[in-house]
């Protein structure tokens, strides 16, 4: 059977096109129209700071971001130079950049509903959720602060200390094998990764991450990392949709943990990693609000405290690796440092003992720990803390940041501001009593934060990075595989050495401690 299909009428056709031609002016027009308001509120928002003269409509300067922050971020902080703040435009919001160590401060100090709000990614709030510690201000915000500080007593910070050397260790190993299997130069970045997200997932969640769970978690993390450095399109395929997709299994899967937790405390056993440590307190406010009649308490159901959980792995996962890195690329350009830490670990610890590090022995390594607080100055994992202004805000006296804005306090520029020499490597700094630099210059040492969200867990981080500097240096004989530009800085979210930090690696001693 033949199909005939309808004749379009050539005068619809006509007229069609005619409607065409007359809308697309009107069109032009209005995309014209736009793009001078979107100029001109750019302009207007940003004063008398120094900024580009012209920016891209919508996009602004999220390219040149996205293709070499190092430089872009470079260019914001010359820019500020001299009033101490910059601005631009990226994705449709208006940015500020603060290199002053003192208007940074005046911004940390100021988290609150009328002020600056922390977000921890330019668009955070669509990843992470509403429902987010680094979102909560004033009393709820002391509230779940005080609920959290069992955390990291020096009784928990003991048992943390147990399992991170076991995981460091194990995986120190595996780094050996295969540096004898394929000699070579190998880079650290995707390793280390992988040992902070083991060491964050057996701390944070002890043994209730069953092995599959772990994989899918890995895989879930991945998406997640990817989608930080992704331009934001929330739609189907798209990284960014990928990132806040995983983020909402890895909640889900830290939930089901807090309920294993929650069962295995109120049977009477002993804490043995985070969230344990947690549920302690938790169950215990839980019980005395069920005999009183009154409701749980805020921030104790499972996936709120889930929710939680993933915030300290965000915080702690990319960040230690950055602070790693880092570390095996400073011992390495400075023998010296790495002699005189050789030698302190020695004297208190060896491998051959086949016993682990303790930590008393740990805070007797005063010289490994000032290695490690330069490291984080020297080089802070998070180089920026992005908040969004929640009302217009008097920064200075001739600048008031609108409402909307995102504003970026750089800890990375007030890093190297007021210390001595801040170009230069130093542990002395951080050791010599007196200098006393780490007291003098307290407010320029700005990696943790400042305020009233300073950084709950820098202790914990801390103690990490004594931890695999001492066993590294202890069981390793390593040699960067320098090449031109390999210590220049790359974003992966947190800064790392451009080459990954490429080393050669032979055993140093016999053995490792035992896992």
């Amino acid at each position: 059977m033949d199909y005939h299909w309808p004749a379009f009428p050539a005068a619809a056709g006509d007229a069609l096109r005619r409607s065409a031609a007359v809308s697309v002016p009107y069109l032009l027009c209005a995309l014209a129209f736009w793009f001078l308001w979107e100029q001109l509120s750019y302009l207007r928002k940003k004063g008398p700071l120094p900024g580009p003269p012209f920016v891209v409509p919508f996009l602004g300067s999220a390219l040149p971001m996205i293709l070499n922050p190092t430089r872009f971020w470079a260019r914001q902080a010359a820019l500020a130079r001299d009033l101490g703040v910059s601005t631009n435009f990226l994705v449709g919001r208006f940015v500020v950049f603060v290199r002053s160590t003192e208007l940074s401060h005046k911004v940390f100090a100021n988290v609150r509903p009328d002020a600056f709000h922390l977000i921890g990614h330019p668009f955070g709030k669509k990843l992470f959720g509403e429902h987010n510690l680094i979102y909560l201000f004033d009393q709820q915000h002391r509230d779940l602060r005080r609920r959290i500080a069992p955390n990291f007593t020096p009784r928990a910070l003991s048992a943390y200390i147990d399992i991170q050397q076991s995981v460091i260790g194990t995986h120190i190993r595996r780094w050996l094998a295969l540096a004898a299997a394929s000699p070579g130069p190998i880079p650290l970045r995707l390793l280390c990764r992988d040992l902070n997200l083991e060491t964050s997932q057996t701390v944070f969640a002890g043994p209730y991450l069953a092995p599959a769970a772990r994989v899918q978690f890995n895989r879930d993390y991945n998406l997640f990392n990817v989608g930080l450095m992704a331009l934001p399109f929330d739609l189907p395929g798209f990284a960014f949709r990928r990132a806040r997709l995983a983020v909402s299994r890895l909640i889900q899967t830290l939930s089901a943990t807090v309920a294993l937790s929650k069962s295995r405390i109120r049977s009477g056993a002993e804490p043995t990693c985070l969230i344990d440590f947690w549920m302690q307190d938790a169950l215990r406010e839980i019980a005395e609000a069920e005999a009183a009649g009154a409701p749980p308490p805020p921030e104790s159901n499972d996936c709120e405290i889930g929710g939680h959980l993933f915030d300290f792995l965000f915080a702690a996962q990319d960040a230690s690796t950055s602070s790693l890195l880092w570390a095996v690329a400073a011992l390495d350009a400075h023998p010296d440092v790495l002699a005189r830490v050789r030698a302190e670990v020695s004297a208190l610890w060896s491998p051959d003992s086949g016993l682990p590090i303790t930590a008393d022995q740990i805070r007797q390594m005063r010289y490994t720990e000032a290695v490690a607080r330069e490291v984080v100055r020297y080089r802070p994992p998070a180089t920026m803390v992005p908040h969004i202004a929640g009302e217009p805000f008097r920064l200075t006296e001739w600048y008031t940041v609108p409402k909307g804005a995102i504003v970026f306090p750089s800890v990375y520029e007030s890093s190297f501001q007021g210390f001595p020499e801040p170009e230069r490597f130093d542990p002395e700094r951080f050791f010599s009593e007196e200098r006393a630099e780490d007291r003098v210059y307290r407010r320029n040492f700005l990696a943790f934060g400042a305020g009233p969200h300073q950084c709950v867990g820098q202790r914990y981080a801390i103690n990490h990075l004594v931890l695999f500097v001492a066993l590294f240096v202890s069981l390793v004989d390593f040699r960067r595989h320098r090449a031109d530009g390999c210590d220049d800085i790359a974003y992966v979210p947190t800064i790392v050495p451009r080459d990954d930090c490429t080393v050669y690696l032979a055993r140093l001693m016999s053995r490792a401690p035992s896992s």
